[in-house]
């Protein structure tokens, strides 16, 4: 498991996948949370979620476009719910085959694990057409379970319904987790005018076409990575007292680093600031609903000003294109 998770988050371009992962409670508990830790520790920095096993995996079910499993309750409960299910691992010869959960296994599409990653997910995806009858996998009577559940347990216990429909609390909103990416990353960039189409991944290139570039977050795990980065990033606050601000951090970077090029400094969502070795200093700034990566946003500058582009005084708007969209942000002077 810990091979593939760490496959999956290199061969995935990190700004189109989101990945996270559902651990039966009895890995968490026996071999403690630690051990887990460590054995996912170069998904974790290459943006895997952990998902609480008890309170958050249904929301993270609920919100997947896409489960590879095994032949456990969540892979059954995804297909249940029409979401396209990849099977890792069958459990030949561990199912009752008499048992429901062993049609399901017996018609779920498989992973190769030895095959390319990314094809076989974008098919997964593309290629899934519903089927009203795996509903049926999990229950004969869809949306009756508080109704009926409730009625047998006041049964058991030989006494009178409280009057009123019977309902089940709803799902909260699991805490905001944003993905950190720690691990070096590889980016591909092509630019077309002030489109810059940018395809980074966690592992070696998967096949985009295009210049390339790495660009490092600063707390990466292995400091030599800093040594062969073209981009350096870190994200936080602007008056980070220790920092002397976004200015100076960059500055001391680029006379630490000769081999950097740019570095990118995240204050927000949606603000950048970018001091760049061969044309200065820029501010980085996308509309308050954008939903892109500032540093994908330092990577697109980068590669626009090593095209041949320039940034007038009245600054300029760039679009960054990934296979999910277009993200426009503007480059201005911070002089």
């Amino acid at each position: 498991m810990p091979g593939l998770l760490a496959r999956l988050t290199a061969e995935l371009p990190s700004d189109d996948y989101r990945l996270a992962a559902v651990l039966h409670p009895n890995i968490w508990y026996g071999h403690g949370p630690g051990q887990v830790r460590a054995w996912l520790d170069r998904a974790w920095r290459s943006g895997l979620t952990l998902i609480d096993p008890v309170h958050a995996w249904r929301q993270a079910l609920i919100a997947a476009d896409l489960v590879l499993g095994d032949f456990g309750a969540v892979s059954y409960y995804a297909a249940a719910l029409d979401t396209p299910v990849l099977l890792a691992a069958d459990g030949t010869g561990l199912l009752d085959v008499e048992a429901p959960l062993a049609e399901f296994v017996r018609r779920a599409p498989r992973l190769d694990p030895h095959a390319a990653l990314l094809p076989q997910v974008e098919r997964g995806i593309t290629a899934h057409r519903p089927d009203p009858a795996l509903a049926g996998f999990v229950t004969s009577e869809p949306g009756r379970s508080a109704e009926l559940l409730r009625r047998h347990f006041y049964a058991l216990m030989e006494l009178s319904e409280p009057p009123g429909p019977a309902s089940l609390e709803p799902l909260p909103l699991p805490p905001y987790a944003p993905r950190k990416t720690t691990v070096p990353l590889h980016v591909r960039t092509r630019a077309e005018g002030r489109d810059i189409v940018v395809e980074r991944s966690a592992g070696h290139p998967f096949g985009a076409a295009g210049d390339a570039h790495l660009a490092v977050h600063e707390e990466t795990r292995h400091p030599g990575d800093l040594d062969v980065a073209d981009v350096i990033t870190r994200d936080g606050p602007a008056d980070d007292p220790r920092l002397s601000g976004p200015a100076a951090w960059a500055d001391e970077v680029l006379r630490l680093h000769p081999h950097c090029s740019t570095a990118a400094y995240a204050t927000g969502q949606h603000v950048c600031f970018v001091r760049s070795r061969k044309h200065g200093p820029f501010l980085l700034t996308a509309e308050p609903e954008a939903d892109g990566d500032p540093a994908a946003y330092a990577s697109a500058l980068h590669a626009w000003l090593a095209y041949g582009g320039t940034v007038p005084e009245r600054g300029v708007v760039l679009r960054v294109h990934t296979a999910r969209g277009v993200h426009p942000f503007r480059a201005t002077w911070a002089l």
